[in-house]
């Protein structure tokens, strides 16, 4: 008896540790919230252009784990991404999810709120898994762009 409960026991804190270590491998809304709000900062600091390229970069202050930040102007307009460079430049304002959310739209109508900021929810493919995942980022304005940071819910 003591025997199967050591087992036990012990299988249950090797499955407390497994899921600990993997929320960890992943952000947290506050962790995206603070992220956002770095980068704002340094957006005030530093100006757009070295912002944007610092934000842009694979290796940069602005990517942890799976977070990343992005901006884009009231259009939709991609201005820096942490994740996939290949976005910057494209208007992304009509781009919808695999639900057919036109989840760029949504981001824009929090931005322009009057709070300016806000979570919206949305399915996007996690870089870390590469599968399609849903996701919530929190988007806050700063002056004529949005700065976001989302994070992957499981």
């Amino acid at each position: 008896m003591k025997k199967s409960f050591a087992v036990i026991a012990a299988s249950l804190f090797a499955m407390v540790i497994s899921t600990a270590a993997f929320a960890a491998e992943q952000g947290s809304a506050a962790e995206a919230t603070a992220m956002v709000k770095k980068a704002v900062a340094y957006l005030k600091a530093n100006g757009k252009e070295k912002a944007f390229a610092e934000f842009s970069s694979q290796s940069g202050q602005f990517k942890d784990r799976d977070l990343y930040v992005f901006v884009q102007d009231m259009n939709g307009k991609m201005l820096a991404h942490g994740e996939n460079g290949k976005l910057v430049g494209k208007d992304l304002i009509e781009l919808k999810d695999a639900d057919g959310k036109f989840f760029v739209k949504s981001m824009v109508a929090v931005a322009s709120s009057g709070k300016g900021k806000g979570w919206v929810d949305y399915k996007w493919p996690n870089p870390a898994t590469k599968i399609l995942e849903a996701k919530s980022s929190y988007v806050e304005r700063y002056e004529d762009v949005y700065v976001g940071c989302g994070i992957y819910k499981k």
